[in-house]
């Protein structure tokens, strides 16, 4: 069988442990038979990041902007532990962090819903799409540690060396000091992505955060998002039978948890880090969720949900055959590639992404799966396998579609 060209490369980023030794065998098993792969490689394994000082975390974010698309394997955002076990020369920074900061991009996640794998919600029967915020809040603050009595104040020094003050709070003794900020031109941003997202994907569009705590800094996005509706967008969603409406997260969550999905729920940054691992964790698993990150200037970065699977490498390591769910990571592949096919009018691409994820949610709904679904799982008796068989049974359900 002939493989399908590509004209353009996507961007190929590569990451830590268990999910590094899944890229390859996802590659070898289920791509490069089928396709004439043209990929810039990038590898953001923390070791080659502690050799080019992050350097080729920021180059890879470049790329993307210049060829559109990528796809991102997991990778480790270190801690002190890591600092001794990688022998770091510094605590680096989140690469997702630092990605998305460099597209200014809104982070799209979605659950794969499979038969067999129902969701802990009764009420709910269609995908729940968390759009997140990628900048700021709580990802940028700055912490201080106080030891004593004293006042802490927010202050802001203008070019012009003018200064804004407002008290944050007389200490009577020790306690601890945050600040965070965000930016006008981001939430725009992030206000423009969701409104395209919603069109492109025909659902309606709820956005929260705490106005009625933080009224300016949450009200600002209350209001931006407002704005750039009411002057760009209220046409086009009427048009498409779709509706945009702000609630406070609160009273979002009641509504998320009475509702039946199919929907985009938008959230600042830290809401929607904690609000996309819940609605993946109540649809099933962490594994089986799709996650896209779309600037405002049409790029988009692909990748796995979940983190590194530290626990399973280490057995992988020992020799041992560990079950870690590929789902997410042969997901992010997909997407990639169906972008791609899109963008560069490559049908046969789409085609094959469709096919794959058929195969994929096939091959779980016949019985075959790792451990992690066989145990939430509602179907009789199935079968648990390994990593590379569980890859092995795609590639043949693939094959006969």
């Amino acid at each position: 069988m002939e493989k399908i060209k590509m004209t353009t490369p996507l961007v190929e980023m590569d990451g830590d442990e268990m999910t590094r030794v899944l890229w390859k065998w996802i590659k070898d098993e289920l791509i490069l038979p089928y396709i004439d792969l043209k990929s810039e490689y990038y590898d953001l394994g923390l070791e080659y990041r502690n050799q080019t000082d992050d350097k080729v975390t920021a180059e890879s974010a470049e790329a993307t902007k210049k060829y559109g698309v990528a796809v991102k394997c997991a990778t480790i955002t270190p801690n002190a532990a890591r600092m001794t076990e990688y022998n770091l020369k510094e605590m680096w920074k989140s690469p997702n962090g630092t990605i998305r900061a460099i597209l200014d991009g809104t982070v799209f996640r979605a659950p794969i819903i499979v038969k067999g794998i129902e969701p802990y919600v009764k009420t709910w029967k269609k995908p729940i799409t968390i759009a997140r915020h990628a900048y700021g809040d709580v990802y940028k603050a700055t912490e201080m540690k106080v030891s004593k009595a004293g006042k802490a104040e927010l202050v802001f020094t203008a070019e012009d060396g003018s200064e804004t003050r407002e008290l944050i709070h007389e200490f009577n003794g020790a306690g601890i000091l945050q600040g965070q900020h965000n930016l006008n031109k981001s939430i725009e941003s992030f206000a423009r992505s969701c409104f395209n997202f919603a069109l492109d994907t025909k659902q309606d569009l709820w956005f929260s955060s705490k106005d009625t705590i933080s009224k300016k800094y949450d009200h600002t996005f209350k209001d931006i998002f407002q704005e750039i509706f009411d002057k760009e967008y209220a046409d086009s969603f009427k048009e498409a039978g779709i509706e945009y409406f702000y609630t406070l997260i609160d009273d979002a969550v009641a509504r998320v948890i009475r509702s039946e999905g199919g929907y985009i729920w938008a959230c600042k940054n830290y809401d929607g880090d904690v609000m996309s691992d819940m609605v993946a964790t109540a649809f099933g698993s962490l594994s089986m969720m799709t996650s896209v990150l779309v600037s405002p200037e049409g790029n988009y970065e692909y990748e796995a949900a979940h983190g590194t699977v530290q626990r399973h490498y280490y057995k992988h390591l020992k020799g041992e055959k560990t079950g870690t769910n590929p789902i997410a990571t042969i997901f992010a592949w997909t997407g990639a590639l169906r972008k791609r096919g899109e963008l560069d009018g490559i049908n046969a691409l789409c085609v094959f992404a469709d096919k794959m994820e058929k195969a994929c949610i096939t091959t779980i709904e016949n019985g075959k799966m790792t451990n992690d679904l066989a145990i939430i799982s509602t179907i009789e008796n199935p079968t648990v396998l390994n990593s590379e068989d569980f890859i092995k049974a795609i590639r043949a359900a693939y094959e006969e579609l």
